[in-house]
């Protein structure tokens, strides 16, 4: 009998579920991750039908914070409770944490999808159903790769990890096609899309996956829990509330109220590293970043979600707003053309992504993950040169660059960061990771939206700008 605090050894995948087993799990978790990015970018695609659906126009200043949590609200989330849910994993369980977030996420889409209030009302509820399905896609996020690693092999994980980043990639493809198809005919569809996907994936994880990793009975550390929530939370809503004009200058970052959330927020996630260091059973692993890969591919990762974590977001509103009107499209006709014209950014991911990650398992991560940084960061390089009416040609072999150069990135260095993991951390070791990218991503946005609105206020002409207002 296994002594308590002790890991007790894992049964392989092949002996005890059978040699098929790691082809559910890499199928079921590559099914969640295709809902969840499915759900972001038909929101972000169709977020302007929705404010019409809905009476409000989050163009009023007044309005314009409900904007920006409908979108990101989920992300802030997500960052928040991964690593807290990713080591409540290791204790209790990877595939029943997972399972919950299948069922959570796909509950509160329905919620979302019978939504039937309008103006601030309608706002608020959407926020607040988005918020919840954030809580079920962060389980879903702290346990997918967790469930993969111990299930595949170490010399098979980069080729995993490849495919289920074609799942996120094609995931955010079919989600712009999808809300711009669905957003002109009724908003309410593009949260039902999500549904069939949350039902069937609840269904088929609760009869297929089993737990096969280590388990640690272990305390759950609530004071850091609090306080590592309180730090980061404070920082994501000051980065968020950045991005709303203050005081006749077109972004927030002189608002004291964004700084003193900003910078208290960081006083506190200081406070937490410290309580980190001090409590027998820490939620979040200091000692992990003793492993040189993974704190070298933890702190690549946080670089390249900098990066890529705002591109789509501004990419679409720019060619939505501006790039589209300008070339004769009406702004009923921008939602479906922008994820048209956003197809590159796909098909370079998918050509690529799965081919870097078997590589990787033979050669290594390090050349590929360092060369995709350098390529993508080439890439945003040029796209920085493009002039405000630039040639589409010109515009899809730049994104197609970029997104060789994540696919090159993502897979080898996901897997060199989990294959550094002892086994019993890999739940609380992936929440470190997601926590990262998420937070990163939010950071990424706030950077972007303030680098854009500022152009734009300096360079933009009156009748573009008056485009972005009408494409609400």
């Amino acid at each position: 009998m296994p002594v308590a605090g002790q890991a007790q050894a894992a049964p392989s995948a092949a002996d005890e579920r059978g040699v098929h087993y790691k082809w559910i799990a890499l199928s079921n978790t590559t099914l969640g991750i295709l809902m969840v990015t499915i759900n972001q970018s038909i929101l972000l695609i169709s977020l302007p039908a929705l404010f019409r659906g809905i009476k409000l126009n989050p163009l009023v200043p007044s309005n314009t914070s409900y904007f920006l949590w409908v979108f990101m609200g989920f992300l802030l989330v997500t960052a928040v409770l991964v690593v807290s849910f990713g080591r409540i994993g290791d204790i209790y369980g990877r595939v029943k944490m997972y399972n919950l977030g299948f069922a959570v996420f796909t509950l509160f889409s329905i919620l979302l999808s019978v939504t039937w209030l309008t103006g601030v009302p309608g706002a608020l509820w959407i926020i607040i159903m988005r918020v919840f399905q954030g809580v079920g896609g962060a389980f879903l996020f702290a346990n997918s790769t967790a469930i993969l690693t111990d299930a595949f092999p170490q010399n098979e994980r980069g080729k995993a990890m490849g495919i289920n980043g074609i799942a996120a990639v094609s995931g955010s493809f079919l989600g712009l096609l999808l809300g711009g198809v669905l957003a002109p005919i009724e908003w309410h569809l593009v949260f039902l899309v999500s549904v069939p996907f949350g039902l069937f994936g609840t269904v088929w994880a609760y009869l297929k996956l089993r737990d096969n990793g280590i388990r640690i009975p272990a305390k759950i550390d609530w004071l850091g829990n609090a306080l590592f929530a309180i730090g980061l939370i404070s920082v994501l809503v000051g980065i968020v509330y950045s991005l709303l004009p203050y005081g006749g200058h077109p972004t927030g970052w002189s608002n004291p109220y964004v700084l003193t959330a900003i910078f208290g927020g960081i006083a506190v996630l200081i406070l937490f590293s410290w309580v980190e260091t001090k409590v027998e059973q820490p939620m979040f692993r200091l000692s992990l970043f003793k492993i040189r890969a993974f704190t070298a591919g933890n702190i690549a990762g946080l670089l390249g979600a900098l990066g890529r974590g705002g591109i789509q977001f501004m990419l679409i509103i720019w060619l939505q707003g501006i790039w589209l009107p300008q070339h004769g499209y009406s702004f009923s006709q921008t939602p479906l053309w922008a994820g048209i014209a956003m197809v590159p950014l796909t098909v370079g991911f998918l050509i690529v992504g799965p081919l870097a990650g078997a590589l990787s398992d033979r050669y290594g991560a390090r050349l590929f993950a360092t060369t995709g940084l350098i390529v993508s960061g080439i890439a945003f390089l040029l796209l920085e040169l493009l002039p405000i009416n630039f040639s589409y040609i010109w515009f899809a072999l730049l994104i197609f660059l970029f997104a060789v150069g994540m696919g090159l990135f993502f897979s080898p260095n996901q897997a060199a960061v989990m294959n550094s993991l002892p086994p019993d951390q890999r739940g609380a070791g992936a929440g470190m990771v997601n926590t990262f990218q998420n937070s990163a991503t939010v950071l990424s946005m706030g950077l972007f939206f303030t680098i854009v609105t500022l152009g734009l206020a300096s360079k933009l002409p009156s009748h573009l700008y008056k485009g972005l207002v009408n494409a609400g």
